[in-house]
């Protein structure tokens, strides 16, 4: 019998509170190797992993490439698979690769196959692709069964072929046909960050509210506590609540660094929308259990009647090249709002003599409007600022061209009151234009209502 298996049986025999450790907030940048060691010491019944996010962009997701370094994820990939096979207990990974599409999956799946046949380990092992099919996709179109959310036009065709790589994020049902499969790993592509840890605990027949609640907290790691971090969490599941314990000692889970994290990437604190149903936490309540633990109870669970997958797809615009400067000079910061624009037609003015505007540059500045999109108004003009200008063109030697020319006239860019006249700007390092391959932009960020939200996402077994 395989973990999955003998863990349900377990249960199923001699019902008891369930242990589940959070990992890591995402796999593949390192997990810390103290607070992990303690978290295998408490025996869990799962460790699970949430592989990746939106957070990281669209690049990874059109390029087809994982955003973390093949050292660090195979060495994260090593530990938890290691713990877990030494523990007889599921290992569930999520949104594999960082993006959860077929090349991020299939690259940590050879990881996973090379460090089995490496340190000699045997498993039964799930995989769940997340791929979307472009015709039924297409389909779903002509037939109404796509909306758009978050200010997306509506999804057209022609977004469809253009996408590089198109998927859905699966939700608990894969998950739970998996663990019911009897396996020891499972490995998703694209999936909902909950569905990793809650689908045991609702296939155990655990409040369903309760363990969507706890799945939300834990797949951040040790985030949800004072001072926040990335360590292991363990999470201690039973039919009335859940307690929640960072596996460092010097991270606290209060019961106010808790419930505060029922506002994280949500608009509604009180509501969290899943494919399976909705998460309603407006009678959680959160208590301290000592100084380092908080118990937490009051969640409650709906089932979707209309269910529906997010579908997240990007697009190559072109390729990316950036200019990276700075300037102390308080004229220049003071008037570089008028400056920089007139600079940007300037190089238009150059580099499109013998062919039409064919790329788009913007200008960041940091200490400005780097970062907020509405500056306050009447702000002080910092002491010093960062310039980025970011260059999108259809080759990369063209975007090349275009931030090396805008290099030399914004430097020597003249303005009313200028008094270095040798260089409006500073480098951090030469050269400061750097070429960063090629630019993708999300176009598929749409709901896809369907009649059955685990049919799209088969679950094909092998051992490794």
């Amino acid at each position: 019998m395989s973990a999955s298996g003998r863990v349900i049986a377990e249960f199923r025999r001699a019902p008891r509170p369930i242990r589940l450790l959070g990992a890591s907030g995402q796999l593949g940048y390192g997990i810390p190797a103290a607070s992990f060691k303690a978290g295998i010491e408490r025996k869990p019944d799962l460790i699970g992993c949430d592989m990746g996010s939106i957070d990281i962009g669209p690049t990874y997701l059109g390029k087809g490439e994982m955003a973390t370094s093949p050292e660090s994820t195979r060495r994260d990939l090593r530990r938890v698979l290691t713990a877990a096979r030494s523990l007889d207990v599921p290992l569930v990974i999520g949104s594999a690769g960082s993006a959860g599409a077929g090349p991020h999956l299939d690259a940590t799946l050879a990881m996973i196959r090379d460090i089995a046949r490496t340190d000699g380990l045997r498993f039964r092992m799930a995989v769940m692709r997340a791929d979307i099919p472009r015709p039924a996709l297409l389909d779903a179109i002509r037939n109404g069964k796509v909306a758009s959310f978050d200010s997306m036009p509506a999804l057209t065709e022609a977004d469809v072929t253009d996408a590089a790589h198109i998927v859905g994020q699966m939700g608990m049902g894969p998950f739970r046909a998996a663990l019911e499969a009897d396996v020891d790993v499972i490995v998703a592509g694209r999936a909902c960050d909950t569905a990793i840890f809650a689908s045991l605990p609702a296939l155990l027949g655990f409040p369903v509210g309760l363990a969507m609640h706890m799945a939300k907290i834990i797949e951040c790691g040790s985030l949800c506590c004072v001072p926040g971090g990335r360590d292991p969490i363990l999470a201690e599941l039973d039919h009335d609540g859940f307690t929640l314990e960072s596996m460092n000692p010097e991270r606290r889970a209060t019961p106010t660094s808790v419930a505060a994290h029922s506002l994280y990437e949500q608009s509604d604190p009180f509501t969290m929308q899943e494919p399976d149903g909705t998460l309603d936490l407006t009678h959680a309540a959160y208590q301290a259990v000592d100084d380092r633990r908080t118990r937490v109870c009051g969640g409650t669970w709906r089932d979707t009647t209309a269910p529906t997958i997010k579908l997240e797809g990007a697009v190559k615009v072109g390729e990316r090249a950036v200019l990276l400067c700075g300037s102390a000079d308080p004229r220049f910061i003071e008037q570089c709002k008028s400056l920089l624009p007139k600079v940007a037609d300037l190089v238009q003015s150059l580099v499109c003599e013998e062919q039409p505007l064919d790329y788009t540059l913007r200008f960041r500045v940091y200490g400005i409007d780097g970062v907020r999109m509405v500056p306050p108004e009447n702000e002080a003009p910092p002491g010093e600022v960062f310039i980025m200008g970011e260059c999108i063109a259809p080759t990369s030697e063209r975007a090349s061209e275009v931030v090396r020319t805008c290099k030399q006239f914004l430097l020597h860019f003249g303005y009313p009151g200028r008094l270095s006249t040798a260089g409006n700007i500073a480098f951090p390092f030469t050269p400061p234009e750097v070429s960063l391959g090629p630019a993708y932009r999300f176009n598929v960020y749409h709901l896809l209502h369907v009649d059955d939200a685990d049919a799209l996402f088969l679950v094909e077994i092998e051992t490794v």
